[in-house]
């Protein structure tokens, strides 16, 4: 894990929005910064004095069930917990299931804890940490080659790094990305599931048409006080161009469409690839789920579906199951069944392996007048979401309540307040403290 920061020197915009922050200079917050780049030249004795505190708390006689795997190269263990990790297409997870009594000394030092299990390779140790702890102000860091701020806007669930430029430092075209961490993340030597979210200029404030916001940060708030979902990290993700990123046919004459299998491998690979490097991550696919709504809940359901690997967890609120088929946009589309869609196309090979086929969470809202987006978009997304629910119970052998969770909103419409109503529902769904 790459543990190296730095402070940049140039203005910066506000983690939330557009706004510039200059740096700061000469205050407290700043005083603090100065102190943390003189401590980065030690970072790598810190963090082995940070494990070894975390390991005494750890009853050497009874390693716990299940060891966990981390990174390694060419084969050679990174060092830590006993475990095989899984990681394809160039990006091995941070952690995997299983184990095999105790791990191998790693470059650390440190031995890891395995567990009940067989042939565990030695793993990346699981008490990392980032050394960013929230403060009363936010400041700038550098994760990998990514530049970042660290910002805590006194949620109860969590704080913040925000990536304003993410991949810029691979060359990328640039997006923004909030990686929310749990409240308790710096002092924890957990590991912890991860949600990832599309859409996410609406997922912590309001944005988007309609200026609302899903304010997924109380929702995680709520079902953390009342024990029904272990905490989680969360990871939004903002579009580049919604309409090429979330489409796998063409919907409307004219429009751009059709990037769904890219984004699915730029988020299967690189974003979950970078999170799972740099952070605590549960990451097999088990603990990974992909959620959105409207353009965003059809992307979430084509990722799960398509790559299996990385999501095996995916919450598609009013989706729009509709692309290609009905005419919401304009156009020549004369409706036709779900069944044989290129949707079900795509999704088939993966909805037919129960070894593979993801937790789905559908919903659709009753609410079709006040509006375009109610009386056509939702009115839509409520006529297919109906017609999937059936397919995987009657063809695809899904079972309600097991794998696949659905809820028609008699008072939803076609916007965030409305999913943000039911987050904490598709949260115990997806995520169930004790399933």
């Amino acid at each position: 894990m790459d543990c190296s920061a730095t402070s940049p020197k140039t203005n910066a915009q506000d983690p939330r929005g557009g706004k510039v922050i200059p740096p700061q200079r000469g205050d407290t917050v700043s005083s603090r910064r100065i102190l943390r780049k003189e401590a980065m030249s030690h970072l790598r004795p810190l963090g082995l004095i940070f494990l070894l505190a975390c390991a005494e708390e750890q009853d050497a006689s009874a390693p716990p069930p299940g060891g966990i795997a981390g990174t390694t190269q060419e084969g050679a263990p990174s060092g830590g917990i006993g475990g095989s990790p899984q990681g394809t297409s160039g990006y091995p997870p941070a952690s995997g299931e299983g184990g095999g009594g105790h791990g191998s000394a790693g470059k650390t030092g440190m031995g890891g804890k395995g567990g009940v299990g067989t042939g565990g390779d030695a793993g990346q140790t699981g008490c990392e940490s980032l050394p960013f702890p929230p403060e009363t102000n936010a400041y700038p860091v550098t994760v990998g080659t990514e530049q970042a701020w660290v910002h805590d806007e006194k949620f109860p669930s969590g704080y913040f790094l925000t990536f304003d430029e993410f991949g810029k430092g691979m060359g990328e075209a640039p997006r923004k990305i909030h990686i929310f961490l749990p409240r308790d993340y710096p002092t924890s030597c957990e590991r912890y599931p991860v949600l990832y979210m599309n859409d996410g200029v609406t997922a912590f404030w309001p944005g988007g048409p309609g200026n609302k916001s899903w304010q997924v940060a109380q929702g995680l708030t709520q079902v953390y006080d009342e024990g029904s979902v272990e905490p989680l990290i969360v990871v939004a993700i903002h579009a580049l161009n919604r309409n090429v990123e979330y489409s796998h046919t063409e919907w409307s004459p004219g429009e751009p469409c059709c990037g769904v299998e890219d984004y699915a491998e730029y988020v299967g690979n690189r974003v979950k690839g970078f999170v799972d490097m740099h952070f605590r991550t549960r990451s097999g696919p088990e603990d990974t789920a992909i959620m959105g709504s409207s353009r965003g809940g059809l992307c979430s359901f084509l990722l799960a579906t398509l790559r299996p690997d990385r999501f095996r967890k995916a919450g598609s609120l009013s989706p729009s199951f509709w692309l290609g088929l009905d005419p919401v946009f304009g156009g020549d589309y004369t409706g036709g069944p779900l069944a044989g869609s290129k949707l079900l196309t795509l999704a088939t090979p993966t909805l037919n392996d129960p070894s593979l086929r993801p937790r789905l969470w559908i919903d659709w809202g009753l609410v079709h007048t006040g509006g375009f987006h109610n009386e056509v978009i939702e009115k839509a997304a409520a006529k297919r979401g109906k017609e999937m629910v059936e397919l995987l119970l009657k063809s695809y052998s899904y079972q309600e309540g097991i794998d696949l969770f659905w809820k028609e909103d008699p008072i939803g419409e076609h916007d965030e307040i409305s999913w943000a109503r039911r987050f904490p529902d598709v949260l115990r769904a997806l995520f169930p403290k004790n399933p």
